[in-house]
């Protein structure tokens, strides 16, 4: 079978998909310590976490360069690590965030890796999968059916002044026509006319809340700390207030379980959690990155888009909560992308240019001295591409060289693990070579502004942060809420490293601008939002669920 010749959907359909249990096996659990999903995917129970192993085992981030529309292949690489330290003899798990319905049916298409590194049951992962959205977009819900109610009512109520609500329904799909509605309409027996909105649901603060909690008492004290809005004698409104976390948690009972699937070469993945990183923290539930780190001896996972956003907020907010520390990180680039941020335009990714590939270096040059802020030297892994060429791979080698990190081509794409031994002795090295003094960039108890500031110019390298009138008053607001000693999650694009999406490579001499503020409260973070965010997005005009198909059979095509 030439591997070449496959499309991602053919090879994982074509793989020798084992049964759940023999996973298990490698990681050794027994059959009956798994929650059984059928055949190939199952839930693992919260008692088989182990404090003892998760503080003695080898954490190791994926993150990325700023990647360019179509993405550096994170997933890919993670996934083709983990195959790679199993081969070298490294007993590995790879832990991921869950795809969304949204991009799987608009542009991007399914996110379950690609080529020969690739986690299956693809189709199922992609899809429904255990149902875990569904249960975090019905607990979201159920707020919001619990504030429209208190608002109706005669003898329960709160005096919830509806314009102040910031709470919005969420749903799993792309539907721009959502974004802003008016419900409430058609007489007093269908309630209390108002504005609202959907979001997607990885853009749910459930969904933030799912990914940090420790355990149900802390999921349920997270879901009661949500901030609904403002009562009309301007007192702050919680979901507690609303008696509403033990019913959002007893919908969320059996989606705080870690999924764990396989990859294509038959090792264990968990597959749990999927906030969105432009918005939200970007990253899998602390729950699978710990319940990797109890049954085995290396765990891999990613970060979403560069790592001025996901390693970012994995490193700052991620690590500072739950005690997590990486032993290594891996820095994603590819060639494409390096052209890119040198000044090619789109049909000129697969032209060869080591002028551009030098100047593109700057953008990755600036992701590795973030990473080394850290105290934490990266691998580089350069994602290897058909139309890569010897010299721009020598020039990548040699720039990496000159700040002291090892930069090794990642073929796991076209062969798997085989293809990706190099990199994993790499991260080995750099796992044995680590010294346990990781440290985030700033601390919680600092002002605001100046948790911002440090963020902006340490890590996009801004030299100025503007708030707007309206941010500085929620700056305020904020103190009163007692919000102020939570970390920062910003939210920008993910396409620069400034907050304009037009400015590549390495930017310099630019400010960045604080719009106005959201309060993730229950998640334990506070967001600024540089520029205009999208938490509901909408299909392109060719929606990737035009070219997918299903036989008689139930054989899908054109899922990835």
């Amino acid at each position: 079978m030439e591997k070449k010749h496959l499309s991602d959907i053919e090879i994982a359909q074509a793989a020798e998909i084992r049964h759940i249990d023999t996973v298990a096996e490698k990681l050794g659990l027994s059959a009956e310590s798994l929650e059984h999903y059928g055949k190939y995917k199952a839930k693992l129970p919260l008692s088989l976490l182990n404090e003892e192993k998760i503080a003695q085992g080898n954490l190791i981030l994926v993150s990325a360069m700023t990647p360019t529309p179509a993405g550096e292949g994170k997933t890919t690489t993670s996934i083709g690590l983990t195959e790679g330290l199993n081969k070298i003899g490294k007993q590995t798990t790879v832990v991921l965030r869950e795809p969304s319905l949204g991009p799987v049916f608009g542009m991007k298409g399914g996110a379950a890796g690609g080529g020969y590194s690739q986690v299956i049951p693809m189709e199922d992962i992609n899809l429904h999968f255990t149902g875990d959205f569904s249960a975090i977009e019905k607990a979201n819900n159920l707020l919001s059916a619990l504030i429209d109610n208190n608002i109706q009512s005669k003898t329960n109520n709160l005096n919830i002044d509806p314009r102040t609500i910031v709470w919005k329904r969420v749903m799993d799909m792309n539907d721009r026509a959502l974004r802003q509605i008016t419900i409430g309409l058609g007489g007093t027996a269908n309630g209390i006319p108002r504005e609202d909105g959907f979001n997607i649901t990885p853009a749910s603060e459930v969904m933030a809340i799912l990914c940090m909690a420790e355990n149900f008492s802390d999921l349920k004290e997270r879901l009661g700390s949500i901030f609904i809005g403002y009562t009309f004698d301007k007192e702050p409104v919680f979901a507690k207030d609303l008696k509403a976390e033990n019913a959002m948690a007893i919908l969320l009972k059996d989606a705080i379980k870690p999924n764990m699937v396989q990859t294509l070469e038959g090792n264990p993945a968990i597959i749990h959690g999927g906030p969105f990183a432009n918005i939200a923290q970007g990253t899998n539930t602390v729950l699978a990155t710990k319940m990797g780190l109890s049954l085995s001896d290396y765990v891999v996972t990613e970060a979403g888009f560069g790592a001025d956003l996901g390693a970012e907020k994995f490193l700052n907010i991620k690590c500072v909560s739950s005690g997590l520390k990486p032993k290594a990180v891996v820095l994603v680039a590819t060639i494409r992308a390096l052209r890119h941020h040198g000044g090619a335009k789109a049909d000129e990714y697969n032209t060869a240019s080591v002028a551009r590939v030098e100047e593109g270096f700057k953008n990755l040059a600036k992701h590795i001295e973030n990473i080394q802020k850290f105290n934490l030297n990266p691998v580089v892994a350069i994602n290897a591409f058909p139309s890569d060429t010897e010299d721009e791979v020598k020039l990548i080698q040699q720039k990496c060289a000159e700040m002291n990190v090892d930069a090794v081509v990642a073929r796991g794409w076209a062969q798997g693990g085989e293809g990706m031994t190099d990199l994993a002795k790499a991260v080995v090295t750099a796992v044995e070579a680590h010294t346990d003094d990781f440290k985030p960039l700033y601390d919680w108890k600092a002002p605001i502004r100046e948790k911002i500031e440090t963020i902006a110019r340490e890590i996009y390298g801004a030299d100025v942060v503007d708030f707007s009138k309206k941010a500085k008053l929620q700056m305020n607001r904020m103190e009163k809420l007692g919000l102020h000693e939570m970390p920062i999650c910003m939210a920008k694009t993910q396409k620069s490293l400034s907050d304009n999406e037009l400015r590549y490579g390495r930017p310099e001499n630019f400010d960045v601008s604080v719009r106005e503020f959201e309060y993730a409260s229950g998640a334990g973070f506070v967001i600024p939002i540089l520029g205009q965010m999208m938490r509901m997005p909408g299909l392109p005009a060719k929606p990737a669920s035009e070219g997918m198909t299903i036989d008689d059979n139930g054989v899908i095509s054109g899922l990835s």
